[in-house]
């Protein structure tokens, strides 16, 4: 194992708590932002880096899809899927009707959309770099202030927890992925992310290269898509499906895939999360 892991923090996040889970005992340091650990693991820093990629109410975490796609040498070697409990926290003292501003991560605002409007229609919602960094923007508010955080960082920063499960589905679940400059090895039971791009767009494209699984009988994960960033219209895709890159069937479609592609990279083969 690892034994300097690097996480989006600062402790509190929920970014810690899968980190915890995968590596108890590793030397865990946090960095303010997912670019930030993604440096920390491409430079030596850390051997391995934990960050969200994915939420099951609000989709795929953005940051990391872009380092992922455009950071060479980063890997993705296992997922972690967490369940997601968000609390209002609070300084000691304060009301429901006190409280004009509300900071948290811009993922946890959206995952307590229906929470916030319905009990908060006039707060103000401000982004916060993590749901931990929010407890600190809050006690440094000019304004009575709340944010929305995990339960372990209302005892990190002694405030009060005004309401606890406030998200807007109990089955609120985020996947992580532990970065790292090499994948794993095949386990039987795994999974394969990487993306891919067209030089030129044509009807059927996209259906004929996704094909070369669904004639090997590869099942599809995961499909989407993402702004190139170099022109209007120019997208990426981003596919996740079972199976080992080394698998001899996956190995013969992402070949297959490659030679109909401008671009391809993959992000990585992993055991694929069993709870």
């Amino acid at each position: 194992m690892a034994r300097r892991v690097a996480y989006l923090g600062p402790p509190g996040t929920f970014t810690e708590q899968a980190v915890r889970q995968h590596n108890p005992q590793a030397d865990l340091q946090p960095f303010p932002s997912i670019p930030g650990v993604a440096l920390a693991v491409a430079s030596g820093i850390a051997e391995e880096g934990v960050v969200p990629i994915e939420n099951s109410l609000e989709g795929s975490v953005t940051d990391t899809l872009d380092i992922l796609i455009r950071q060479a040498g980063l890997f993705i070697r296992r997922e972690l899927v967490l369940p997601i409990e968000h609390c209002l926290l609070v300084m000691p003292n304060t009301t429901t009707s006190d409280i004009q501003v509300i900071y948290s991560h811009p993922q946890a605002l959206g995952q307590c959309r229906e929470f916030l409007e319905r009990c908060f229609p006039k707060a103000q919602l401000v982004a916060s770099l993590s749901t931990a960094a929010a407890v600190g923007d809050m006690k440094e508010s000019q304004l009575p202030s709340a944010a929305i955080a995990p339960h372990r960082a209302a005892q990190l920063n002694s405030v009060e927890v005004l309401a606890r499960g406030i998200q807007d589905n109990s089955s609120n679940v985020t996947r992580f992925v532990v970065l790292s400059d090499s994948d794993s090895p095949p386990t039987g039971t795994d999974k394969t992310s990487l993306c891919f791009s067209f030089a030129q767009d044509k009807p059927g494209l996209l259906h004929t290269v996704l094909g070369e699984f669904a004639r090997r009988d590869i099942n599809l994960a995961k499909v989407e898509s993402r702004p190139s960033k170099q022109s209007l219209g120019d997208y990426i895709f981003l596919i996740d499906i079972h199976g080992h890159r080394e698998d001899p069937d996956v190995k013969e479609a992402i070949e297959a895939l490659r030679s109909q592609s401008s671009m391809l990279k993959i992000f990585g083969s992993y055991p694929r999360w069993a709870e």
